[in-house]
């Protein structure tokens, strides 16, 4: 396999996440409310809108599912040295609606979790944010590596990706481009084990952290997805998530 190759390959595992294969009733959905978990009874099959997607080479997949917690009803990941994705198309303005909360637990946390190392690329809970960047924005190799993702796998791959995670190595407020590629941005929201078993709230406006991160206004995001990760360091986590809103600055 050529390298070229295999850096496209290690760009989808890392987590920009496939839509290739959904239905059309879904691909057509064009609106920025996030279906929510809370509206559907423990053991329902997923809330409409969210779907699950695997990750190219990763054997085994997580497993989701709508628990009850506290009286309310939450999505429970379960990774197992295992990783897979459950995913949500959105068509949203980040000038508008810019804020993304959720609230999000762990059952433990990822001992190897590391976003400097390849082997450390997991994490006890992670949030996607995929946006839709112009490809014309692109340099000429990270778009020939794009065509040849695009290419392989038959999808429209988003080149601009914002992740959310709950962290090991590194403190809260760290952020670094994807050890596999910079296409992806890492930002640590939560890390260590000291707010383990305790919900978390969080709050992110996905306008100023874009521009942070990838030095330039924040295009349309086109899709959210939430996971937990640990086939690379072959470790276990339970993660579970409450409903995500977009919404826009209060004034």
């Amino acid at each position: 396999m050529t390298n070229r190759s295999n850096r496209a390959r290690l760009a989808i595992a890392a987590g920009i996440v496939l839509w290739a294969g959904w239905s059309d009733t879904l691909s057509a959905q064009d609106e920025n409310r996030i279906e929510r978990f809370s509206g559907h009874a423990p053991g329902e099959v997923l809330p409409a809108g969210w779907g699950r997607q695997s990750l190219p080479k990763v054997e085994r997949d997580n497993r989701f599912e709508l628990v009850e917690d506290g009286g309310v009803t939450v999505l429970q990941v379960r990774s197992e040295r295992s990783a897979s994705t459950l995913f949500h198309r959105l068509d949203a303005d980040p000038a508008r609606t810019p804020l993304l909360r959720w609230r999000w637990k762990v059952s433990n946390v990822v001992a190897g979790s590391d976003l400097t190392r390849r082997e450390g690329d997991d994490y006890a809970a992670k949030v996607y944010v995929l946006f839709d960047y112009p490809s014309e924005r692109l340099s000429l190799g990270t778009r020939l590596q794009m065509t040849l993702a695009r290419t392989l796998y038959g999808a429209q791959l988003p080149a601009a990706a914002i992740t959310y995670v709950w962290g090991t190595a590194q403190p809260a407020g760290a952020s670094a481009p994807n050890a596999y590629t910079d296409r992806v941005r890492m930002q640590v929201v939560e890390s260590g084990a000291e707010q383990v078993g305790q919900w978390v709230e969080v709050e992110r406006n996905l306008a100023l952290d874009f521009e942070r991160l990838f030095g330039e206004t924040a295009p349309k995001v086109v899709g959210i997805a939430v996971s937990a990760d640990t086939d690379n360091t072959g470790e276990a986590v339970t993660a579970w998530f409450g409903d995500l809103r977009l919404s826009g600055v209060e004034r």
